[in-house]
């Protein structure tokens, strides 16, 4: 799901940073977003959600380069994750709703 967050903090080397983008993926627990910082792992960075204007602070748990070379950054909430994405997520293990199918009919 993507939404639009500002990300923002301080570098280790001590510089600011600040850009909007979009996530490529949400949880109750975090999430993954597109980063045009030099971002590392295990940085602690500030978000706020576009939508609803909450903010939470996240860790960056991991790195890689996406499909069209962008950096794609995972991250986990560390602080105000608690409905940071104004949605409900369904319990851990939780099977999909099926339709149960009419009696006699056969599949293939």
């Amino acid at each position: 799901m993507c939404m639009n967050v500002l990300a923002y903090g301080e570098t280790k080397a001590g510089e600011k940073f600040k850009f909007w983008t979009r996530t490529t993926s949400v949880s109750q627990h975090g999430g993954a977003m597109q980063i045009e910082s030099p971002i590392a792992k295990g940085q602690v960075l500030q978000l706020m959600n576009e939508y609803n204007l909450k903010k939470a602070l996240a860790r960056v748990v991991s790195l890689r380069i996406g499909k069209e070379g962008e950096v794609i950054a995972a991250f986990e909430f560390v602080q105000g994750g608690e409905r940071f994405w104004n949605m409900t997520f369904p319990a851990s293990g939780a099977r999909g709703f099926r339709k149960p199918m009419p009696r006699g009919t056969k599949t293939s």
